[in-house]
C-alpha cells in the first residue's frame, strides 16, 4: 500500500450528555453533511463508507447514511468498543492505500444511555471476562463497575509500583477542563481546581468522580481520499495520514504482572512503535496528541506507552507541565474524552477533527503553535488499539 492518504474533510457535531443529544439519524446526518461542505464534495462522490457504533442494533450505518443519499455503496458497520471510530479510519485508509476506492467515508455516532458503561447481555460469555478476572486476581473481588474496575485497578498498582500521588491523576483532569474552556463543542467546559477534582466522590483506586469520562451522545466523521481525486475535485493536499497501526492484546494482557498491560498498555505500545518507524520519526518530534484519556489513569499510563516520557517517570512529566501548552507535547487540547466526552463510536473521529484542525491552524484558541505532526491514540477494551499519525505536508 503506497498510495497517499489525503484527509479531505473533517467534521464533529457538538456533544451532550444523555437526554439532550438527538437521535442518532440526526446527529450522524449533521456530520455527514458538515464533512461533505469540509471537503468540497457531494454524498454520490463517496464510493464506500465505513460507519462505527457500539450501542445500536445491526445496520443502524445504513439508517444512519441513507438520509445522506441512497447511491448503493458498501457501508460496512464497525464495533470495535471504545476504539470503533479510528477502527473505522483505519479501514477507510486501507481502502484509499489499497487503491480500493478513492473517496471514503468514515462515520461515527453514539446514542448513550445514562451510567457507567455495562454488558448488554446476560445470557452469553462476557467479551471482558478474562481482563476482569485477570484484574480481580491482581487486586481482588469488587463491585465496582466495569470499566471503572480495570482501569482504577492499574492506576492503583501505578501508584504501588512507583508512588504516584492521588493528586497527581487529579491534575491530569484539571488540564482537561482548562483545554476544554474555549472548546465549544466540549461537554464540561467549567475550569476546575485539583482540589475540586479530589473532593469529588472517591470511585476506585486513586479515581474521583470527576476523573471519569462521561457517557456522551454525538457524531464526528472523515472523508479520506486519494492524491488523483484531490487533484481532480481541487481539495487540498496538505493535511495526510503519514502512518498508521492497529494492534490486539497479547499475552500480558492476562499474565498479571501487570495491569497496565491489561488495559492496553502493550497494544498501544506496539502500535505507536510500528508508527514511528513507518514514519522515521519519533516521538519528541510530535506536536500535539489526542489520547484516550477515559480516566485519569490511562492518560498517565499513554504517556508511557507512547514513548513521550520514559517508563516511570510519568508523573513528573504532568507535574512539570510537559503535557500542556509550553511543555513537551500539547496533549488532549480538545479537552479529550474527560470533558469533551466520550461518545463511544465517535470518538476516533472526534480526535481526528481535532487534530487535523491543529494542523490546519484553525483551532484558535487551543491552537498549538506550529503544529506539523499530530499523533492520535483510541483503545477499545477487549481489544483494539488504532494509532494514526498526521502531517501537514505543507509545513515540511
Amino acid at each position: 500500500m503506497s498510495r497517499s492518504v489525503i484527509v479531505a474533510g473533517v467534521a464533529m457535531t457538538p456533544f451532550d450528555t444523555p437526554g439532550k443529544a438527538r437521535d442518532y439519524r440526526v446527529m450522524a446526518t449533521d456530520a455527514v453533511t458538515d464533512v461533505l461542505a469540509d471537503a468540497g464534495v457531494t454524498y454520490p462522490s463517496i464510493e464506500q463508507a465505513y460507519v462505527g457504533y457500539v450501542y445500536g442494533d445491526s445496520t443502524s450505518g445504513q439508517a444512519a447514511l441513507y438520509p445522506s443519499g441512497l447511491t448503493g455503496i458498501p457501508i460496512i458497520n464497525v464495533n470495535n468498543n471504545c476504539a470503533t471510530g479510528s477502527t473505522a479510519l483505519w479501514l477507510a485508509r486501507q481502502a484509499i492505500a489499497s487503491g480500493a476506492a478513492d473517496c471514503v467515508l468514515a462515520l461515527g455516532f453514539e446514542q448513550m444511555k445514562r451510567g457507567a458503561l455495562a454488558s448488554v447481555y446476560d445470557d452469553r460469555p462476557d467479551p471482558l471476562g478474562d481482563f476482569l478476572d485477570t484484574c480481580e486476581a491482581r487486586l481482588g473481588p469488587s463491585d465496582s463497575p466495569m470499566a471503572l474496575r480495570l482501569f482504577g485497578g492499574a492506576g492503583l498498582e501505578y501508584q504501588q509500583r512507583y508512588g504516584a500521588e492521588d493528586r497527581t491523576f487529579a491534575l491530569i483532569a484539571e488540564k482537561a477542563r482548562r483545554h476544554a474552556a474555549p472548546n465549544p463543542r466540549a461537554v464540561f467546559r467549567d475550569i476546575l481546581s485539583a482540589d475540586e477534582i479530589l473532593d469529588s466522590p472517591h470511585m476506585y483506586g486513586p479515581l474521583t468522580r470527576l476523573q471519569c469520562c462521561p457517557p456522551t451522545c454525538g457524531a464526528a466523521a472523515a472523508i479520506l481520499c486519494s492524491d488523483a481525486f484531490a487533484a481532480r475535485h481541487g481539495i487540498s493536499t496538505d493535511i495526510v495520514i503519514a502512518a498508521q497501526a492497529m494492534t490486539t492484546d497479547r499475552p500480558d494482557s492476562f499474565d498479571g504482572e501487570n495491569l497496565a498491560a491489561t488495559v492496553g498498555a502493550t497494544m498501544s505500545r506496539t502500535a505507536a512503535d510500528q508508527v514511528y518507524e513507518s514514519a522515521g520519526i519519533g516521538p519528541d518530534d510530535l506536536d500535539v496528541v489526542e489520547l484516550h484519556d477515559c480516566f485519569t489513569a490511562n492518560e498517565l499510563l499513554s504517556y508511557e506507552a507512547l514513548g513521550l516520557t520514559a517508563i516511570g517517570t510519568a508523573e513528573r512529566f504532568i507535574r512539570d507541565g510537559d503535557n500542556s501548552y509550553g511543555g513537551k507535547v500539547v496533549t488532549n487540547p480538545s479537552g479529550g474524552l474527560l470533558s469533551k466526552g466520550h461518545p463511544l463510536g465517535a470518538t476516533g473521529l472526534a480526535q481526528c477533527f481535532e487534530l487535523v484542525t491543529q494542523l490546519r491552524g484553525g483551532a484558535e484558541a487551543r491552537q498549538v503553535e506550529g503544529a506539523r505532526l499530530a499523533l492520535q491514540h483510541n483503545i477499545g477494551l477487549g481489544g483494539a488499539c488504532v494509532i494514526t499519525l498526521y502531517e501537514n505536508r505543507a509545513g515540511r
